[in-house]
């Protein structure tokens, strides 16, 4: 049985979504390598290794899983260009928890880029693509599903429609506006930043607490407020909302689920923003 990391009467467990490998600049930004080495390693050419794990969450109502990974759809050329280093095995991972792709009952995408929303859909046993979670409500934000209609010349290149075109006319698509709450303990709550509509999960329950701040803490090196990717589309945005979110979950003592840390999936941290406790796959 894969490991799992308990929150009150929740079970979390990451599926294995695909990995691949970018410029260390693209997930640092302006910050030298020199620093950014010290938290996070890379190869000798610079290229940083980054999951794609969907976070699934087993709730006493729900199944739910939180992004999507890379999916089955990449061409070998796209695997090349994001030097892909392991496939997405979704579906196997659900079925060493003896479950299926049908019993997943709400999929929650923090944002629609093609590494979060790749599994959305995939192509099923006759190579047709399918609802990889066909009887899944899909949550997005409202603000998000516009920006995916409509792109501005830099998200086209990371909304593909390949990922989300049989989102778009199906029943299951869910839009809401700035806050909701699914499933009992489920909390969405949209805050911009990486993306206009992106948004986080908190998870709460019988008194303890996660919480998934999605690309705003891609992973562990990311805890300084200042640290953001140069693919957020509102840097000033995220580092505003990075003060007030690690902090406050800070002082709960919330666990961090990260979706992108290939070396760590969760972590407590303390006042002063120094890892506590680890939770490794």
């Amino acid at each position: 049985m894969p490991k799992s990391l308990k929150i009150g009467q929740f079970e979390i467990f990451w599926l294995r979504g695909g990995e691949f490998e970018l410029d260390g600049g693209c997930m640092f930004g302006v910050v030298p390598r020199v620093l950014w080495q010290r938290k996070f390693p890379s190869g000798d050419d610079g290229h940083v290794r980054l999951a794609n794990d969907p976070i699934l969450v087993r709730t006493p109502e729900a199944n739910i899983v939180i992004d999507s990974g890379l999916g089955n759809k990449l061409t070998g050329k796209q695997k090349a260009i994001f030097r892909v280093t392991r496939e997405w095995q979704v579906e196997e991972g659900l079925a060493e928890l003896g479950l299926n792709r049908n019993e997943i009952s709400h999929v929650i995408l923090t944002h629609c880029d093609f590494d979060h929303a790749g599994g959305v859909v995939m192509y099923g046993r006759s190579g047709a693509p399918e609802l990889t979670f066909p009887e899944a409500v899909h949550h997005v934000q409202r603000a998000e599903w516009e920006d995916v209609l409509a792109p501005g010349r830099r998200a086209e290149n990371s909304y593909w429609p390949v990922n989300l075109d049989l989102l778009k006319e199906s029943p299951q698509l869910n839009l809401v506006g700035d806050r909701a709450e699914p499933v009992t303990g489920v909390e969405m709550v949209r805050t911009g930043g990486h993306t206009r509509g992106h948004q986080i999960i908190r998870l709460s329950s019988a008194g303890e607490s996660a919480v998934h701040l999605g690309d705003l803490l891609p992973n562990q090196a990311h805890f300084h407020p200042l640290w953001v990717t140069p693919y957020d589309n509102f840097p000033l945005e995220s580092i505003a909302q990075k003060e007030v979110l690690i902090a406050g979950e800070a002082e709960k003592n919330s666990w961090f689920l990260f979706y992108h840390d290939p070396y760590m999936a969760a972590c407590r941290i303390d006042s002063g923003g120094e890892i506590t406790e680890r939770f490794v796959l």
